[in-house]
């Protein structure tokens, strides 16, 4: 017998009817959403639907993910109900964005994420380049600890001409149950609104407005003031860093920029500067 979904009363589940009920506000891109009790993976999911010719907007959400997926062929695991776990269809070559500016649909996801959870749980999130939210824990607001909070994963789907990007929050996990103890919540933040259907309309709509903002300008982080915005919340820049990069090598130096491509700008010691497009950034304490 599968567990009832009020077995944890601080974890309701999804109203999917409510949520329903008015779409235009929760933002013009969408088209359906569908909340499923559980599901391997929302962006698997998803991707067969784009396979299929399913037009941009659809958006599926689940309270529990089996199989969920994070960068580098990582696992995204988390108990039900305790996080907001979604996937969204995109196709923004049907807008005319050049393949080129795809590269910024990630970051663009992650402005929109740290946008609308700082407003909704009403505590600060912020940015790890290329796709980390980041929040911070401990009760000494000089001292808060920089913890992960959830996670973006873009994926290419229907032969590249569809996008499906992913986002895992961590909204009400207790101490025990996170994965690493560099991982976080909006509950171990101390955030003082954790309603996951609050943070989903505000999420929801701040995407919606954003993406077609950038759709208009034929993806042009400049003319969307989108790499403005990005800088402006992302921990990583004026950092010391470590980069790991693929072939097991590595860059160390200060985050210094995010580049017209959205690539992580690097500045060695020697003076000499990196733009990197792929690499998991531990930021250095102490440097």
């Amino acid at each position: 017998m599968s567990e009832s979904p009020w077995s944890d009363l601080d974890r309701p589940p999804l109203r999917a009817a409510q949520l329903n009920r008015d779409p235009g506000r929760l933002g013009e891109l969408w088209n359906s959403l569908v909340v499923v009790g559980e599901t391997g993976s929302t962006n698997s999911d998803l991707a067969e639907l784009a396979a299929r010719g399913a037009p941009e907007g659809a958006v599926l959400v689940a309270e529990l993910q089996t199989h969920g997926k994070g960068r580098l062929d990582r696992a995204w695991v988390a108990p039900a109900r305790s996080g907001i776990f979604l996937s969204v269809l995109l196709r923004p070559g049907d807008a005319g964005v050049p393949r080129d500016n795809w590269s910024w649909l990630p970051l663009l996801v992650g402005v929109a994420a740290s946008s609308a959870l700082s407003r909704a749980a009403q505590t600060p999130v912020r940015l790890k380049w290329p796709n980390d939210l980041l929040v911070g824990v401990g009760s000494d607001p000089s001292r808060k600890e920089e913890r992960k909070l959830g996670g973006i994963l873009t994926e290419l789907a229907d032969e590249g001409r569809a996008v499906v990007a992913g986002l895992g929050i961590n909204v009400t996990l207790r101490e025990p149950e996170l994965p690493v103890p560099t991982a976080a919540s909006l509950l171990l933040a101390g955030a003082p609104v954790t309603d996951r259907e609050i943070l989903l309309r505000e999420l929801l709509r701040t995407f919606s407005e954003l993406y077609e903002e950038w759709c208009a300008d034929g993806g042009d982080p400049a003319a969307t003031r989108l790499r403005e915005a990005y800088l402006d919340q992302c921990a990583t820049i004026g950092k010391h860093v470590r980069v790991l990069l693929p072939g097991d090598k590595q860059l160390v130096g200060e985050a210094v920029d995010v580049d017209e491509l959205g690539r992580l700008v690097l500045r060695e010691p020697s003076g000499a500067e990196h733009a990197v497009s792929a690499g998991d950034v531990i930021h250095v304490r102490g440097a």
